[in-house]
């Protein structure tokens, strides 16, 4: 899932150009393609600058521990990351290459990924938690083509004392979350005592993917998943969709427009929709008075995204075993512990989820822990499942492009019926132009 503005990290670097980390390779790694005997070459998406360092200290650590293999790390800005990888022909990427979780598909789809089940440890994908192992498994073939070392998770953030001015009850737990219109209900006490009624933040400032990431929850909640078998007219735009969006939409005049990204933090409004990455400024900025929530439940059950960034091998690699055991390397206790301490990202394997002070049973994002493990993958949308995968199809691309423009134009104002009818019409003529991308 990407992290920039759009769903929550720190802007990359502007830079254009491949910043490359040198890890003692005695290659000079300034390209994809195959590696040199022992070497594995490694691209990963230019971040946070706590993730950065802790990946290069992972490289450091690989390379310390066996004689083997030498991995050499390159850095892409992430705003150019995924188009480098779409454009990039597979004869020129390395070994071992980052990506951003719903462009699986549409790397297996390009011949750009191997699966890596007969490739690491059996441990390994035992390790991975039900949530990430559904973002990674390509319904084509049911096989699984990444390794994550995080995952995602969406909720409310409340700030206790503004909720108790105003006399607003909240949810306790995921299965007493807010129905629809006990949201509104609560935004309107909430703006009964607030100077410009302005008592939400939905991160209007983000950009990209998180009007796709940020708000799919709401047609998952009203039980549509937006596309069936390979169909989305019928469930993006039928009348519990519309229903949904419309309700969304009539919240916004208690909306803040948060441009300056500090909404939440300087107590201009006592809820934000949003996810994990804000849990440390936020906890920074308000201690005790912070309070997480789950979203509200429009009809069937609370729901959430997941899914983040994960780690494949290239089917060309000229080093697959070396690229192996660099995924089992990232996915160690040690190196997800140290990921996932430095981005407050909801661990993707289960001895670290059980660890975690953050996660934990008795921690302060356990809602968030419980969500995930309680994914819906790719079974029904029941009540009582919550994270749900974005659509794992090579359409995914065309897919986030339309929701985001149709739940958008109906939040301004426009038709929502009208938007999400045409919406509906132009997914569905890509899975025809594409012939279903073969998962027919």
């Amino acid at each position: 899932m990407r992290r920039t503005r759009q769903i929550g990290a720190v802007a990359a670097s502007a830079v254009t150009v491949l910043a490359l980390a040198a890890c003692g390779s005695s290659g000079d790694g300034g390209e994809g393609g195959g590696s040199a005997a022992g070497e594995v070459k490694v691209w990963a998406h230019q971040g946070q600058e706590a993730e950065v360092k802790v990946l290069e200290q992972i490289i450091e650590d690989f390379n310390a521990a066996q004689d083997e293999h030498t991995a050499v790390l390159q850095f892409v800005p992430e705003a150019d990351y995924t188009s480098t990888l779409t454009t990039t022909d597979k004869g020129g990427l390395p070994d071992v290459l980052e990506y951003d979780g719903p462009m699986m598909a549409s790397l297996v789809h390009a011949g750009k990924l191997a699966p890596v089940g007969d490739l690491v440890a059996a441990e390994t994908l035992e390790n991975q938690t039900a949530s990430v192992l559904a973002q990674n498994t390509f319904p084509g073939d049911s096989e699984v083509y990444g390794i994550s070392q995080f995952d995602a998770s969406l909720g409310i953030y409340g700030n206790k004392e503004l909720l108790d001015a105003a006399g607003v009850d909240y949810p306790t737990g995921i299965d007493d979350a807010w129905t629809a219109e006990e949201f509104g209900a609560a935004l309107e006490a909430l703006k009964a005592s607030d100077a410009d009624g302005q008592v939400l933040d939905i991160k209007e400032n983000y950009g990209a993917e998180w009007p796709t990431y940020g708000f799919l929850p709401v047609l998952w909640s009203a039980g549509e998943r937006l596309v069936e078998d390979g169909t989305a007219d019928g469930h993006l735009n039928s009348p519990a969709a519309v229903a949904a969006v419309e309700q969304f939409a009539a919240w916004r005049p208690f909306i803040d427009p948060n441009t300056d990204d500090a909404a939440f933090v300087d107590g201009r409004v006592a809820l934000s929709w949003v996810g994990h990455w804000m849990y440390n400024t936020y906890a920074d900025a308000l201690g005790d008075k912070l309070v997480v929530l789950p979203l509200p439940d429009f009809g069937n059950g609370p729901k959430s995204g997941q899914g983040s960034w994960a780690w494949g091998v290239n089917p060309e690699s000229a080093n697959p075993e070396g690229a192996a055991a660099f995924l089992d390397h990232l996915a160690s206790d040690d190196a997800v512990t140290a990921m996932t301490t430095a981005n407050a990202a909801p661990p993707a394997t289960t001895s670290a989820v059980a660890a975690s002070e953050l996660y934990g049973t008795e921690g302060p994002l356990a809602i968030f822990a419980e969500s995930l493990e309680r994914t819906c993958g790719d079974g029904p949308l029941t009540v009582d499942c919550v994270a749900v995968p974005r659509p794992v199809t090579p359409a995914y691309p065309v897919i986030s492009k339309q929701f985001s423009e149709a739940f958008f134009g109906a939040y301004e104002g426009g038709d929502a019926q009208q938007l999400l009818d045409k919406a509906a019409r132009a997914i569905d003529l890509d899975f025809q132009d594409n012939d279903g991308y073969g998962l027919d």
